[in-house]
């Protein structure tokens, strides 16, 4: 599984602006929802349960939220590279600027650590991020965080 598997370059967005977490994930929600076929509230339910459990920030500015929903048939994707840090309760204490929200299905219990695997190492490389912190356009941020994507 590469990350291009699970993100398009439709579904990455830049200069996101937000003044909380609660607000950015519903905004994120609405934007993955309209692009599986779900109803926003429903999948910004499930982010905001998940983040009750734990902040889903993995520090260095960096957060993946993600939800196992029933009606999702595979994993989904939405980055943001936000125009400003925004508080995210990371392990760090670090505000967040770079948010991969991760949709996986409810019913492939064994095989949802795989993307979520992948979008952390690939989000645990400094190079990687670096450049997504660099992109001006979608394309330069898709093309940034997929690089390591095999041919």
């Amino acid at each position: 599984m590469n990350i291009s598997d699970l993100l398009s370059e439709d579904s990455v967005l830049i200069d996101v602006r937000s003044s909380n977490k609660r607000s950015l994930l519903q905004d994120l929600a609405a934007n993955a929802a309209a692009r599986v076929g779900l109803k926003s509230e429903d999948v910004a339910h499930n982010l905001l349960k998940r983040e009750e459990l734990g902040s889903t920030g993995l520090g260095g500015g960096i957060a993946v939220p993600h939800a196992r929903l029933d009606a999702l048939e595979r994993p989904y994707g939405v980055l943001a590279k936000l125009k400003q840090p925004i508080e995210f309760d990371a392990i760090d204490g670090q505000a967040v600027d770079i948010v991969f929200v991760l949709l996986l299905p409810s019913n492939v219990e064994n095989k949802q650590l795989g993307p979520l695997a992948l979008v952390a190492r690939t989000l645990r490389s400094a190079d990687t991020v670096g450049k997504m912190r660099k992109s001006k356009t979608q394309a330069e941020l898709f093309a940034a965080v997929t690089v390591s994507d095999p041919v």
